[in-house]
């Protein structure tokens, strides 16, 4: 397929419309500051050159799309076993932040690696001689995937999110509790923190798109980065549970795999190519309001459904 620019500019005058629909985060305060009307695209097909629409220049932090890294990365080091005996492998159907279940279902585990109960639990499985060692190499897995070894994260909105991340301490002390999480909880969450604000742009999300699209392998130097099967279980699990409680109705209208973050940002892997989106707007939900629209557009557009 080639690309038509054209075609990306026109879905993003149709979706833009949708951006005051939303409102950008403000739990997180330093992602509120971000304009709420920004929309952008970037597509990366495999072997090609990254096509680019709309404001997709800025960067923007992560968020919840590192819980797509850290699985795989935390897979390569642990091995499916040791990850899924703690971490389950089904939707929830409750919101990213829900701690209901780690109450109600036995054995108190959470229920998939893409909510925030899971994401903990996954990080404390990445190899490292200390914090630092640790969130080192998720940052250097991401700056491979991504091709970009200038990325790194925004301290001012770690601090934030670490001066306000009630609700997350609570998740990650009742998943001590419950025997779930092991070690020290406070540098699990250093971890967790700092990779959600590793900052990236569309341009950066569309290659790692691209790499996922194509196996894990990168077609420029044939390298496999990602072993084949542990990118299968990310994308599953993208299709399954990447927007959150709108993962089905997302399967249905777009029927690609996708993972979004809290800042706007939402990682796609369509056939044979990478996705990435920003729109800081978000529904209630969490995700991107004008960004699922755009992404729905476009795999119609382009008929880009796996089912």
């Amino acid at each position: 397929m080639n690309v038509d620019y054209s075609i990306l500019e026109t879905l993003i005058k149709e979706s833009k419309n949708h951006c005051n629909e939303g409102k950008v985060a403000s739990y997180i305060p330093e992602l509120s500051k971000v304009p709420g009307d920004l929309l952008g695209i970037t597509v990366h097909e495999v072997g090609k050159e990254p096509v680019s629409a709309g404001e997709c220049m800025p960067k923007f932090t992560i968020q919840s799309i590192s819980k797509v890294f850290t699985l795989l990365l935390a897979l390569m080091d642990r091995g499916e076993k040791q990850v899924f005996d703690k971490v389950g492998m089904e939707p929830t159907g409750d919101m990213y932040n829900s701690l209901m279940k780690l109450e109600v279902v036995t054995p108190g585990k959470p229920f998939n690696p893409m909510i925030n109960t899971g994401a903990i639990t996954v990080t404390s499985f990445i190899d490292g001689d200390n914090v630092n060692h640790r969130f080192e190499r998720i940052l250097s897995f991401i700056q491979r995937i991504s091709g970009d070894h200038s990325i790194t994260y925004n301290e001012k909105v770690y601090r934030s999110e670490d001066q306000t991340a009630h609700r997350n301490r609570a998740l990650a002390y009742l998943l001590k509790d419950n025997q779930i999480l092991e070690g020290n909880v406070e540098e699990h969450l250093e971890v967790y923190f700092k990779q959600c604000s590793i900052e990236t742009s569309c341009t950066n999300l569309a290659r790692m798109g691209m790499i996922l699209a194509n196996n894990g392998k990168d077609p420029a130097t044939s390298e496999q980065l990602i072993p084949k099967r542990y990118v299968q279980i990310a994308k599953t699990f993208m299709i399954t549970c990447g927007m959150y409680n709108a993962s089905g109705e997302f399967a249905i209208e777009a029927g690609i795999p996708a993972k979004s973050g809290v800042s706007g940002g939402i990682l796609s892997v369509a056939p044979n190519m990478g996705i990435g989106v920003i729109g800081p707007a978000l529904d209630y939900k969490g995700n991107s309001i004008a960004g699922i629209r755009l992404l729905t557009r476009l795999s119609q557009e382009w008929n880009l459904s796996i089912f």
